[in-house]
């Protein structure tokens, strides 16, 4: 099959605009903060910049689209993707939702610092949503001015693209431009605001409508529109489950909890604490959605959470993330109640994230193992021995599981194995040498023996297993202390580690030469570092 021809002009994109087109929009058209009843949207334009400068894009977002190379480093990409021209067929718009922020009702949030440009169809007929993050004031900013700074904008560009290639579902994001311009904002909101290089991201998803969208109109009683807008979402976006019915709307919600389930199993294998699993942060097509405070996990820490908001409660913290998303997907439940009216069934539809989750958590860890089945008399206690060997010292979670792949354990018979040799390929992923006690070297070769024996079951030779382990354990996240010497030099104008850490994540999973101080243990200098520990909601 021949490859579609690329455009060669951003005003060559279709545009299709059903969501303005069939849901009801504001009917106020001064662009100032305040509330929006009745409405799914508030038709704003993005705010003009004086000097935006493209820092990078995907190649791959940009495939999906149909851009060619030459359209992305044009000045025209530039001035689009940071809001200073429309092309032919964008209706730009910010979204109305609302949202439960830290288990407790916010009212309404809706976009305060996203505008969307419509819905691309591309020459596959997929649909691609474009919303720019930072590009100005909406009705939804609240007390903000919908603006984004460079150090959070490359946080949110790389990472994006990082999960896409760990193979976690995520929005995409197709660039990363500077305004030219400075934004105030209180880093720490301790009272001590500075100016900081301004930047806009273009994100893309097949939509961005999230849980809290339809919360707001449930908690308003606006349950026509309510119903209106689970139509719109069902024929555009889950066409597959038949026309808009009671039976279409338990199938559909029966759906996101499915996709919901299977999105945190891959958080939990790769280490990723979203830190904000607000309702209002939950996709409708179980997609990893709003990068702000986000980390992973380097000393495997099950209580850690990066977002500094969350530092007493750690309501989202790493071990926690399952039953936040089933409880956020309980919130969804009862918005959509008054559309189904029965508990029985959405009980039912809950159910499914339960034994979704766990029956896909079981074989994560097999496979993370390098096991290729499930035995719940065995591995059970397989997995909680070891996630409590992790636990018990300062062990860096994504070494640690690269590196188990290349512990030899021969035939399984390990009685007189030399300890000091088993054990060398894992010593790079303790941070504190001393915690290495012979206790825990006892408790450590043991369960070495316990797993060895669990492979000869499998009779699974020790290059296929490496092979294998490879394939789900990664070699490269994007650690925060990485993103953060990203922006250090970004701030100072250059961008040459964004464009270093692009391409890395690219391959996650391979072992790249000349690369390996990426795979190394986060240093001791970004411990407590801003930045690279913890990190606060404007980051």
């Amino acid at each position: 099959m021949n490859a579609q021809p690329k455009l060669n002009s951003l005003d060559h994109l279709i545009f299709d605009n059903r969501f303005v087109s069939e849901l009801p929009g504001d009917k106020e058209t001064r662009n100032y903060p305040r509330q929006v009843f009745g409405a799914c949207y508030s038709r704003v334009s993005p705010t003009k910049v004086t000097r935006p400068t493209t820092v990078a894009y995907s190649k791959e977002v940009a495939s999906l689209l149909d851009l060619s190379e030459q359209v992305c480093e044009s000045n025209a990409f530039a001035q689009v993707f940071a809001g200073n021209r429309l092309t032919q067929g964008m209706k730009p718009y910010a979204s109305c939702y609302g949202g439960h922020q830290f288990g407790v009702w916010a009212g309404q949030l809706g976009d305060g610092r996203a505008i969307n440009l419509g819905d691309v169809i591309n020459q596959q007929g997929e649909r691609w949503a474009l919303q720019l993050k930072g590009a100005g004031l909406t009705p939804y900013s609240r007390t903000s001015d919908g603006l984004a700074v460079l150090r959070s904008s490359v946080r949110e560009f790389l990472c994006s693209e990082a999960m896409f290639h760990l193979g976690v579902p995520t929005t995409r994001a197709l660039s990363l431009v500077t305004t030219g311009e400075q934004v105030i904002r209180d880093m720490f909101y301790n009272g001590n605001p500075k100016a900081e290089p301004g930047a806009v991201v273009c994100r893309v998803a097949p939509s961005f409508i999230r849980f809290g969208s339809f919360q707001i109109h449930a908690a308003r009683g606006e349950l026509d529109l309510l119903k209106n807008l689970v139509n719109y979402t069902i024929c555009i976006h889950f066409p597959h489950l038949g026309n808009p019915s009671t039976d279409t709307y338990l199938a559909w919600f029966e759906e996101i909890c499915r996709t919901t389930a299977e999105m945190i199993v891959h958080w939990q294998r790769v280490g990723f604490v979203h830190g904000v699993m607000n309702t209002d942060n939950m996709s409708i097509h179980g997609l990893t959605i709003d990068y702000g405070p986000y980390g992973w996990l380097e000393n495997y820490d099950p209580d850690w959470t990066p977002n500094t908001t969350d530092r007493a409660e750690r309501r989202y913290r790493y071990s926690n993330q399952p039953a936040c998303a089933f409880w956020n997907l309980g919130q969804l439940a009862n918005a959509v109640y008054p559309l189904i009216g029965e508990v029985e069934p959405l009980q039912q539809a809950l159910d499914i994230f339960t034994q979704v989750f766990g029956e896909q958590w079981q074989l994560m860890m097999g496979n993370k193992l390098g096991l290729s089945r499930f035995e719940p008399g065995q591995d059970d206690a397989l997995f909680a021995d070891l996630l409590a060997l992790l636990q018990s010292v300062e062990t860096d979670m994504t070494i640690f599981f690269r590196q188990l792949a290349d512990v030899d354990l021969g035939k399984g018979n390990l009685e007189n194995v030399d300890v000091e040799s088993l054990i060398t390929p894992l010593i790079d992923a303790y941070y504190v040498p001393g915690q290495l006690t012979p206790d825990y070297i006892s408790r450590l070769v043991d369960w070495l023996k316990h797993y060895s024996q669990r492979l000869i079951q499998e009779n699974i030779p020790h290059d296929i297993r490496r092979g294998q382990m490879n394939c789900v354990n990664p070699k490269y996240v994007l650690r925060n202390y990485m993103a953060q010497l990203a922006i250090d030099k970004a701030e100072q104008g250059d961008f040459s580690l964004i464009a270093e850490l692009l391409e890395l994540l690219r391959h996650p999973y391979h072992e790249q030469p000349g690369k390996g101080q990426f795979a190394a243990k986060r240093p001791d200098w970004a411990r407590q570092r801003a930045g690279c520990s913890m990190l606060s909601c404007s980051s």
